[in-house]
């Protein structure tokens, strides 16, 4: 069984680490990475997970959760990467400096954690996309299992749903900065605006979407190309219109072409995009 071998290809690859501490963002990639160091590593591996106002509490509380069911030692960190001008300047290497911060905060710790490695849940299809923070990995050594097993997304949803973890099924789920259009500053109350409107379109059964935020404090709505209909309902759409302006959003859009996962990255030239790591 395909899958079955793939697993235990990874939990091979982690026991060669010896010890590791994953970043663990409570989506399906770093959960695996971290269910295959728990049973390469038993208690020689923890989970790390940051807290900024980048983070959703969503996310927050989904990685605990993920921690608690896989039986590893989690550590919450704080972050502050709003601090710094390159990042929230928000250019099209947001993410680098983002997984600088981090990288460089779990780095501080190691020797506290007794662990020897940094890894994370970057995958092969990542090397697809634009990913400036697989550069601040490359420059801080740390390392990607999967991608190290050449195992793309599909086979991660395989792995997780073969180790039982509830996030098999997840759409990706980037920090909030990621929702911010490139060129429009970072801040935290944007960043709450975004959080805040993610979650009345959770709270009202929707599964995968995106708020994105464009300049003028416009909110620019992606639902599944199934779930687009619901907006024909002229009660349902005024209430997420007024819950959104109450929520500070000036102008609300519904994408007609629906959710896309990466999408503001058709923002970014073709140079920087043939640039990537």
């Amino acid at each position: 069984m395909k899958t079955e071998r793939d697993c235990g290809r990874l939990v091979e690859f982690m026991k060669l680490l010896n010890s590791c501490a994953v970043a663990l963002s409570g989506g399906v990639d770093s959960a695996v990475v971290c269910k295959a160091a728990k049973l390469a590593l038993g208690d020689r591996c923890l989970a790390v997970t940051a807290d900024s106002a980048s983070v959703a509490a969503s996310e927050l509380q989904q990685a605990r959760e993920i921690a608690a069911l896989i039986g590893i030692r989690h550590e919450i960190l704080k972050t502050d990467e709003l601090s710094n001008p390159n990042y929230a300047r928000n250019d099209s290497n947001r993410c680098y400096h983002c997984k600088t911060e981090l990288y460089s905060r779990i780095r501080q710790h190691m020797t506290q954690w007794k662990v020897v490695r940094i890894v994370n849940g970057t995958n092969l299809d990542d090397k697809g996309d634009h990913r400036p923070g697989m550069i601040a990995a490359k420059e801080l050594h740390v390392i990607s299992p999967l991608l190290e097993c050449s195992l793309g997304k599909a086979d991660i949803r395989e792995m997780a749903r073969f180790w039982k973890l509830p996030v098999h099924d997840k759409p990706a789920s980037p920090c909030l900065s990621s929702r911010v259009a490139y060129g429009e500053s970072v801040t935290p109350e944007r960043l709450s605006m975004i959080e805040q409107a993610e979650a009345f379109l959770r709270e009202q059964g929707f599964f995968e979407f995106r708020v994105r935020y464009h300049g003028g404090d416009l909110a620019r709505v992606e639902l599944s190309v199934d779930d687009l209909s619901a907006l024909a309902d002229a009660e349902f759409r005024q209430r997420l219109i007024d819950r959104f302006l109450e929520i500070g959003f000036r102008f609300v859009t519904l994408d007609l072409q629906g959710f896309r996962s990466g999408n503001l990255n058709q923002l970014i030239s073709s140079d920087v995009l043939r640039s990537k790591a």
